[in-house]
């Protein structure tokens, strides 16, 4: 029986591959044993544990970015990890690590690296993060989502997908989808999310503009996100929703997507096959437009910046590509080329490799 520690968490990004893979393991091999290695304070702390898997701690010691005390104090604290992690490593005869980036990853890769454990790095993001980009210099195996991706030895796999979005099969749920938001299957439907929280430029871009989406003879799903105060006006064709807990349902929907291009989104798009519109998140690194510039370069996404999405835009750019079928398919037809909807496999493959090693 092997003996996976799967090490990452604090965002969905993190968590959601995480446990795509933790359930392809599971999913092969009923009798091996999956733990999950995570923080007290991340969202695994919620969704491991509902998900029916072992969630061991370790604490969180943040990388610091200035010369403070906790920079003075991150050494100590950090080895405190290694040597907790390691200890996990031998007491549950851990056979190989992967990890996912976030919090919990460095300790790992580094104790699994003193113990002499293979350990696998998968990162989500175009743009890498600190742990990663660390992890990568030791591991027996890296994987990306994205091509181009700047970490050593990378091999682009693909983003670990929840099974709902690998499985889909969106003309046989459209009928289903329609009804669920009161919209009609045989109508052209533009689907428009920003996230749980939403995206106020998307909202004010298509608040101000969704009538010329109508009068081009498309309904809009229009997901604002729960904190948004955006008005529904109860037009024939704009169904206008807080969350939506089924993404399935909303995606067998979209025959084109404006939506943030965080790494899971454009990997779900991609893997569908879906025509897009990204409006990166202004606020970071810029890894959202990083996301988005794969697709953009393949011919099945356009960009335009969030300070830009204005209503007007909306109506100068978005709507003539709705009136558009031709560019429309040959952006469908570059995403479908693009997308990759065996990342949970291949990572899997991955990990194989470095047991075997």
């Amino acid at each position: 029986m092997t003996t996976y520690l799967l090490a990452g968490g604090g965002t969905a990004g993190h968590v959601n591959p995480l446990l795509a893979v933790a359930d392809g393991l599971r999913a092969r091999d009923a009798a091996a044993d999956v733990l999950v290695l995570g923080t007290r304070e991340g969202l695994e702390s919620r969704l491991v544990p509902l998900r029916g898997y072992e969630l061991l701690t370790v604490d969180k010691v943040p990388f610091p970015r200035r010369p403070d005390r906790a920079a003075a104090v991150f050494p100590a604290r950090l080895l405190r990890a290694v040597a907790h992690v390691r200890r996990i490593i031998r007491d549950r005869s851990v056979d190989v690590v992967v990890g996912f980036g976030g919090y919990a990853a460095a300790p790992a890769y580094l104790a699994a690296r003193r113990e002499r454990v293979p350990f696998v790095v998968h990162e989500a993001n175009a743009k890498p993060g600190l742990a990663n980009v660390l992890g990568a210099r030791g591991a027996a195996r890296v994987g990306v989502a994205f091509e181009g991706t700047p970490l050593r030895g990378a091999r682009e796999v693909g983003m670990p997908l929840r099974r709902e979005i690998v499985e889909l099969d969106a003309p046989a749920l459209r009928d289903e989808a329609a009804t669920h938001f009161g919209l009609d299957p045989s109508q052209p439907t533009l689907l428009v999310f920003g996230g749980s929280l939403g995206a106020l430029r998307l909202n004010t871009g298509f608040g101000g503009a969704w009538r010329d989406v109508l009068d081009a003879g498309w309904q809009l799903l229009h997901v604002t996100g729960q904190n948004s105060d955006l008005p529904d006006p109860g037009a024939k064709g704009y169904a206008v929703v807080r969350y939506v807990d089924r993404m399935d349902l909303a995606f067998a929907m979209a025959d084109l997507v404006v939506s943030r291009s965080g790494a899971a989104t454009v990997s779900e798009i991609n893997a569908l096959g879906i025509p897009a519109v990204y409006v990166p998140y202004a606020v970071g690194n810029g890894e959202q437009s990083l996301n988005a510039a794969a697709s953009v370069r393949a011919g099945a996404a356009i960009l335009i910046t969030d300070a830009d999405l204005t209503p007007e835009r909306v109506r100068t750019e978005i709507v003539p590509l709705l009136r558009d079928g031709e560019r429309r398919e040959a952006m469908r037809a570059a995403a479908a080329r693009t997308g990759i909807r065996t990342g949970t496999e291949n990572v899997i493959a991955l990990v194989d490799e470095a047991v075997a090693r």
